[in-house]
């Protein structure tokens, strides 16, 4: 009964606009962290440092992009079964 109940909610087309509402605004937020060319060092007050690779939290802000992407659109495709 709960596995039921749980797939009812998600299958919700009122729950998965709201979803993709949620995740447009979250992807927004990575990419505009981002920064262009300057990197996330100087958001914060950094310098002039060259980086050729990506350390740390820009990694990580990167990474969660791709997979909030990939979760909105694994969530767009199965909208059109619903």
């Amino acid at each position: 009964i709960i596995k039921t109940n749980i797939i009812n909610t998600i299958m919700n087309p009122t729950f998965v606009a709201i979803t993709q509402v949620a995740l447009s605004i979250a992807i927004i937020a990575c990419i505009l962290i981002q920064n262009k060319g300057a990197g996330l060092s100087s958001t914060f007050g950094g310098g002039n440092e060259v980086y050729l690779t990506k350390r740390g939290i820009e990694k990580w802000v990167i990474n969660l992009t791709v997979l909030l992407i990939a979760v909105f659109v694994i969530l767009r495709v199965t909208a059109f079964y619903i």
